[in-house]
């Protein structure tokens, strides 16, 4: 059975239980807490070297990391992944779009605001540079779903997911969605999708 390393609030761990879940494919969920520093024990390094969650250990015993790189994997040959060339690279486009401009920022004054005695230099431009830029990547969100019901194509994929995970909890990070109606809209379309669970389901 697929073993899922993971940390049950993480959104980036949360995008392969909720496409796992989706495509009714079972794993082994292993709760590791980041905070006490249980992804950089010498043995979760020699298989995972970048020390982080989500990470899977296929039925064959193959290693992968990285959440997007995982969720690309399992929905090859779904629905979840586009078989025309360039929508897939539309999907990579913003797998890439939420590593480089969404997560460090809405994810990541998530993480601060939710662990409060956690040292963290970050915690200095939290105002200053990462809710703004957090706020950026939501405008461009709201840009694109003002006249489309999902990021790619016609239908629900991975670009999604990548998406949803860490958008729809922003306001646990004090972003306010208000003036996101289309964000907010597909934020719903998403969360009645068939199987959708919530972020704290194992």
């Amino acid at each position: 059975m697929i073993r899922l390393y993971d940390y049950l609030i993480s959104g980036n761990g949360y995008k392969v239980r909720l496409l796992l879940t989706q495509l009714a494919i079972p794993f082994e969920r292993i709760e590791l807490n980041i905070t006490k520093g249980e992804t950089r024990t010498p043995e979760f390094l020699r298989k995972f070297p970048n020390g982080r969650i989500p990470a899977v250990e296929l039925d064959d015993g193959e290693l992968l990391f990285e959440s997007n790189a995982i969720i690309a994997y399992f929905a090859e040959g779904t629905p979840f992944m586009p078989v025309d060339r360039f929508q897939r690279a539309q999907v990579l486009q913003w797998l890439f779009f939420e590593q480089y401009s969404h997560e460090p920022y809405i994810a990541s004054v998530r993480y601060l605001v939710m662990h409060p005695d956690v040292a963290d230099p970050r915690r200095a431009i939290v105002d200053t540079m990462m809710r703004p830029r957090g706020y950026d990547a939501l405008g461009v969100m709201e840009g694109h779903l003002k006249s489309r019901d999902w990021f790619v194509g016609d239908s629900y994929s991975i670009a999604d997911i990548a998406l949803y995970a860490y958008t729809h909890v922003a306001e646990e990070g004090g972003f306010q969605l208000g003036d996101y109606p289309a964000t907010r809209a597909w934020l719903e379309r998403v969360k009645s999708q068939p199987r959708n669970i919530p972020i704290t389901q194992s």
